[in-house]
């Protein structure tokens, strides 16, 4: 049988109880190209756009590779990412500029690096961050444009943005974050059976009917009431496309596989083990999340900017300990500061590996998603913008080499921000503002 005789849409329609069912066929080869690397019709495999952020940054001396290029070397606390080098940038000796803005501490580091400028104020709340303009551009079709969560155990600490006035709060429970991925209202793509969900075509039905109504509330208020209509009615646009998208039966996915409900929530502490044990629990739901392709886009932070992770027998957490340890004469660096970023650095490997573990038509997850990880301060201790390092992984459906150190050689921040939206089809000439704007990007990693 032919393919374009045979779409993956197609089902056996009846009813069951007065509403309407429908029972899907299963995943056929068909369905795809020769090599699994496509849709039959020609369609690509989606790319995926994911953040990951870890506050105060590493220990430099111990952390930036003496070599450039390919197989370049590994100090100490960089040694984590070795079992997944050949997955990830490393760009190091990167620059927020201030802009002549105050250096607000654990604050313009990271703003900078997700909006390209420089915050006037602790006050100033960022704009709208990358992954909301690429969510613009590539999140619109599936349940969740975007998705974030938090091993920190605290809502408020979020890295995405809508407006200054509208943050997205992370999803901070791995049981709550569990039932909204994969609760009563998901549609396993890969079940032989489809039912709408009733309470979702109500609500459809109820939004369908007051869409005409906010268009003709437009013509009737000011200037600045329509441009909050407006906004509104954009936020109901999507919401009635999420509608659409969950009532109707979802293509076959070969890599969705729900995991198994949790059956306890995991300890909210914020001792290193417990902040590890939530941040894997809710990495493996967002990884399926992006697999089951209930969402495109998403972000996952290990700590907030002020880290306030602790250790064991240990009397301080990492932010006390950046400015009071001192340095150790031996070393040359803070042992008890090292440990705590050798810890995120294990965890933004542990990040890495599980996307690869997700096979997708001939290769990985990860082959089909681009990954920018980055962080607030070069040395936290002294709260420095300058000798930023931060990272990407995967390659972004083959637009994106990988393995690679580059040394951006005090260039912006920005310029990392720039190559991401690039890649993922936002074209914009410039990203970023004053001494922060780029037109830039980061060749050394483009395909």
């Amino acid at each position: 049988m032919k393919a374009n005789k045979l779409s993956r849409r197609r089902m056996l329609r009846g009813m069951l109880g007065g509403t309407a069912v429908a029972v899907g066929l299963p995943l056929l080869d068909c369905f795809l190209n020769d090599n699994a690397t496509a849709m039959a019709d020609g369609r690509p495999m989606p790319v995926r756009f994911g953040t990951w952020f870890w506050g105060l940054g590493a220990t430099n001396n111990i952390f930036v590779p003496q070599k450039t290029g390919t197989s370049y070397d590994l100090p100490e606390q960089l040694a984590p990412v070795a079992r997944v080098r050949e997955h990830v940038n490393l760009i190091t000796n990167l620059t927020a500029f201030r802009d002549g803005e105050p250096n607000l501490c654990h604050y313009s580091g990271w703003v900078i690096g997700r909006t390209g400028a420089a915050p006037k104020s602790g006050g100033q709340r960022p704009g709208e961050t990358i992954d909301i303009t690429i969510a613009n551009q590539i999140g619109r079709t599936t349940r969740f444009r975007t998705l974030t969560a938090a091993a920190t155990g605290d809502f408020r600490n979020t890295v995405s943005y809508e407006t200054p006035n509208a943050p997205n709060p992370p999803e901070i429970s791995p049981m709550d974050f569990y039932a909204r991925l994969f609760g009563a209202d998901f549609q396993d793509p890969n079940s032989p059976e489809f039912k709408p969900n009733p309470r979702l075509m109500a609500r459809r039905s109820v939004l369908s009917g007051v869409m005409g109504e906010i268009k003709s509330l437009e013509r009737s208020v000011g200037a600045s009431d329509r441009q909050r209509l407006d906004q509104y009615f954009s936020g109901l646009r999507h919401l009635e496309h999420q509608f659409d998208q969950q009532l109707t039966r979802p293509e076959p996915i070969a890599a969705c596989h729900a995991p198994p409900k949790l059956s306890s929530e995991s300890p909210m502490g914020g001792e290193a083990d417990m902040v590890k044990i939530r941040h894997r629990m809710m990495t493996q739901l967002m990884v399926m999340a992006v697999a089951c392709d209930q969402t495109r886009v998403f972000n996952m932070s290990y700590s907030n900017a002020q880290a306030n992770t602790t250790r064991a027998g240990f009397d301080k957490p990492h932010h006390t300990t950046t400015h009071e340890e001192p340095i150790d004469g031996t070393l040359g660096y803070q042992p008890h500061c090292a440990w705590f970023a050798h810890r995120a650095i294990e965890e933004w490997a542990y990040f890495v590996e599980a996307f690869t573990k997700v096979r997708e038509g001939e290769g990985t997850l990860l082959d089909n998603v681009l990954i920018y990880a980055n962080t607030d301060h070069g040395d936290a201790r002294i709260h420095s913008l300058d000798k930023l390092v931060a990272f990407t992984a995967g390659r972004g459906g083959g637009r994106v080499k990988t393995g690679l150190h580059v040394n951006a050689e005090a260039t912006g921040v920005s310029r990392v921000g720039y190559t991401m939206l690039r890649t993922m089809g936002v074209e914009v000439p410039t990203w970023g503002s004053k001494s922060n704007m780029t037109s830039s990007p980061l060749s050394e990693i483009l395909v």
